[in-house]
C-alpha cells in the first residue's frame, strides 16, 4: 500500500456487508468498482485507496497503522481489543435498518434456560473473547471453542450451545434454536488509527466523507415532495405535512398560489397525497433522494 500523506487508505467490510456498504458508499457520491477476484477496488476519488477485508480483520489493520481508517462492527473492534478512534457510528446492516445481535442460543427443547445452567458445557462460537469475558461475568465455567462457521449446525450433536450473530433471528428460528440471553448489539462503526485522526489533512478527509455517508443513512427511508398550493389552503397543507423541517414555500408566477417543498418518511406518502389532493394541492411529485444532511 502507498503511504504518500494526500491518501487515504481505508478497508471495507466484505461477506455479508459489502453489499450494503457498497451501496452506501454509491449513494453518498462514490462510485466504487470491485473487479473479479480482487480485493482491491477502484473509486472515482484519487485520494482514496480502497482494500476489501473481512470484518473481524479491519479493526486490527487500523489499530497496526496498514489502514488509516475503516468500517467494522462494534462487536470485533471489543474482540479485538483494537485501539482506534471512532468517528461516528454507522447504522445499518445486511439486511435492515436495525443493530446485529450476538446471542446466546441453544436449542429449543434444551434445558438450559439461562446463562448458569452452562456450568461445565461447551459453548461454540466466533467471538471467543467476547463469550469468556461473558462467562466470567457471569461467574459461569464452560469450554469455549472456536467455529469456523456453521455454527448453527453445531447443537445439540456437538456442543450444548452456540453463541452467534443475527438481525432478525429468522435463521435460528429455522433451524428450531431458541435464544437464551443478548451479549451485545452492534453497528457497523467508522473508524481510525490514532495517527490518521492526528494527521489534519486525514482528518479532513475522513470528517467529509463521513458526513456525506451519514448524510445517505439519513436519506434512506424518506423522500422529497413538492406541490403546487392554493394561497388559502396553505395552512391546511401544512398542518398535514409532518415535515422533517418546515417545509419550504415559495410564490408562483401564478396569483393566490404557492409552491410547497419538503422531506417527509416515505411510508407516509401513501397516507397523505390523497388528502393533499382533496386540499387542492397540484403538480404533486414526489422524489427520491441519496442524501440528507442537517
Amino acid at each position: 500500500m502507498s503511504a504518500t500523506k494526500n491518501t487515504l487508505r481505508i478497508g471495507l467490510p466484505s461477506g455479508s456487508l459489502q453489499g450494503p456498504t457498497l451501496e452506501l458508499f454509491k449513494r453518498a457520491g462514490y462510485n466504487i468498482v470491485v473487479p473479479s477476484r480482487s480485493y482491491r477496488p477502484t473509486v472515482d476519488d484519487d485520494e482514496i485507496e480502497l482494500r476489501l477485508l473481512r470484518a473481524q480483520e479491519i479493526g486490527r489493520y487500523v489499530d497496526h497503522g496498514f489502514l488509516d481508517c475503516g468500517i467494522t462492527g462494534r462487536d470485533w473492534i471489543e474482540e479485538n481489543g483494537a485501539v482506534v478512534e471512532v468517528i461516528a457510528d454507522l447504522r445499518y446492516s445486511k439486511a435492515t435498518s436495525n443493530p446485529t445481535r450476538w446471542v446466546l442460543v441453544v436449542p429449543e427443547d434444551s434445558a438450559v434456560q439461562s446463562v448458569k445452567d452452562l456450568e461445565g458445557k461447551r459453548i461454540a462460537t466466533e467471538a471467543v473473547g467476547m463469550v469468556q469475558r461473558y462467562l466470567d461475568k457471569n461467574g459461569v465455567k464452560a469450554e469455549v471453542e472456536f467455529s469456523w462457521g456453521a455454527t448453527e449446525v453445531k447443537v445439540p450433536e456437538l456442543v450444548d450451545a452456540i453463541v452467534d450473530i443475527t438481525e432478525t433471528g429468522s435463521s435460528l428460528r429455522a433451524n428450531k434454536l431458541r435464544i437464551v440471553d443478548t451479549l451485545m448489539e452492534s453497528y457497523p462503526q467508522f473508524i481510525a488509527s490514532p495517527s490518521a485522526a492526528a494527521d489534519p489533512w486525514k482528518r479532513d478527509k475522513m470528517e467529509r466523507l463521513v458526513l456525506l455517508l451519514k448524510g445517505a443513512l439519513e436519506a434512506r427511508h424518506k423522500v422529497g415532495l413538492k406541490m403546487n398550493v392554493p394561497e388559502g389552503q396553505l395552512q391546511n397543507v401544512i398542518g398535514c405535512i409532518p415535515s422533517l423541517r418546515l417545509p419550504t414555500i415559495s410564490s408562483l408566477a401564478t396569483p393566490d398560489w404557492v409552491a410547497v417543498e419538503t422531506v417527509i418518511d416515505e411510508t407516509v406518502v401513501r397516507e397523505i397525497i390523497p388528502k393533499l389532493k382533496s386540499l387542492g394541492a397540484e403538480g404533486i411529485v414526489e422524489y427520491p433522494l441519496n442524501k440528507v444532511v442537517h
